[in-house]
């Protein structure tokens, strides 16, 4: 197997640079990293080292300043933006803090949404939403409104609809940041248990503790790895 087929995600010398006022300020300044296909990464930093702005340039949300990165061998630079939405259909799942899941919808309807945007025939879209509902023990909670769910259970069905496009990698951003530490230690033993089964996950965090749990930690300070 090639080392292009063994990575998830490989990044060379990714810059991102925004101007405040007169000041140019680097949130990522040089940023090589390769994730493995199968692996659980942590990157940790204090605020402002660039954690957050590197998932956004990895999920095609930002492009980069210069430098490059590859997701499951696909080049983000030689895509459009139609091309991106593609990307982030189908390659990537994102878990915010704020889950920012559509509280008037039910769960099964919020988890089958990334599909809609892949074309996905709506009884296949519901069924796959409901099959990874009932993995993630949350099938009695399909029919509910999201405004109706507890703290852990708003992140599960945020983790479902991560996944349900099948995502090369999952990208997670300060998931625990909004639960209490019942549910936030619930949802990393969740994310454990997705890597064992062979998701590659790419978790975003300040806390040490929730780090731990990844089989590796990269550590981000002013833009630059540290190690």
């Amino acid at each position: 197997m090639s080392t292009e087929q063994t990575l998830a995600v490989e990044t060379r010398d990714l810059a991102c640079t925004y101007m405040s006022g007169a000041t140019s300020v680097a949130a990522l300044d040089g940023v090589t990293l390769t994730v493995r296909r199968g692996e659980f990464v942590a990157v940790m930093g204090p605020s402002g080292s660039g954690k957050s702005t590197l998932l956004n340039v990895i999920a095609g949300l930002e492009r980069p300043t210069s430098g490059w990165v590859r997701v499951d061998g696909e080049d983000l630079a030689a895509l459009d933006e139609a091309g991106l939405a593609g990307h982030r259909s189908k390659r990537v799942g994102m878990v915010f803090q704020a889950f920012n899941l559509l509280p008037r919808y039910r769960v099964v309807d919020n988890v089958a949404l990334p599909l809609i945007f892949a074309g996905v025939p709506r009884a296949e879209r519901t069924a796959r939403a409901r099959a990874l509902l009932d993995r993630l023990g949350m099938s009695s909670r399909a029919e509910h409104r999201t405004n109706e769910l507890s703290g852990g259970e708003l992140q599960r069905a945020a983790i479902a609809r991560a996944l349900v496009g099948g995502p090369a990698i999952l990208l997670a951003d300060e998931p625990t940041g909004n639960l209490d530490s019942a549910n936030g230690a619930a949802l990393i033993a969740l994310l454990d248990e997705l890597n064992r089964g062979g998701q590659t996950v790419l978790l975003v965090t300040h806390d040490a503790s929730i780090a731990r749990h990844a089989g590796r930690i990269m550590h981000l300070r002013d833009g630059k790895v540290l190690d």
